[in-house]
């Protein structure tokens, strides 16, 4: 009961059987490790020299990429914060067309610099607000190294 006599109604929270329920300092760095992972299995395809995946999926279906975009739709990730670097890689591709490779390798570069300071207890709002800020202060930095090109022809 509440001070003024209301009864306190009961949360109620439902999830599938088998489903994770940790949460904290051990969670936050166990999904780390996941992006990580995937990040790790498609490294080695980027770049001139970058190797070539061969991936057979349940039906047998065998294919050879070193697309990053393709090889992480095929790659069955159940992980839900691995699955975001799938969206990663499908946004970039659906936006831009290129660097989906990239964009995967950044965002596991972060994560893993993220990590020792999860590990030192350091919250990870803190950790968002510092990524912000270095984002800020290097868009700054480029704008201020930028020359623009408007009004200039080809005859200069």
């Amino acid at each position: 009961r509440m001070p003024d006599g209301r009864l306190i109604q009961p949360q109620i929270v439902l999830l599938r059987e088998g489903t994770d329920t940790s949460q904290g300092r051990g969670q936050c760095i166990s999904n780390i490790n996941a992006c990580c992972a995937v990040v790790d299995a498609v490294r080695t395809t980027l770049g001139p020299r970058g190797l070539d995946k061969l991936v057979r999926d349940e039906r047998g279906v065998t294919t050879i990429s070193n697309d990053g975009a393709t090889i992480m739709k095929l790659l069955e990730i159940v992980h839900p914060a691995a699955k975001t670097l799938v969206d990663i890689a499908r946004s970039q591709d659906a936006e831009v067309g290129d660097g989906t490779t990239t964009v995967v390798i950044l965002a596991g570069e972060f994560l893993k610099e993220a990590k020792s300071y999860v590990e030192d207890g350091v919250h990870p709002m803190n950790i968002i607000k510092s990524f912000r800020l270095a984002c800020e202060l290097a868009t700054a930095r480029v704008k201020e190294l930028s020359t623009s090109i408007e009004g200039k022809d080809d005859a200069d």
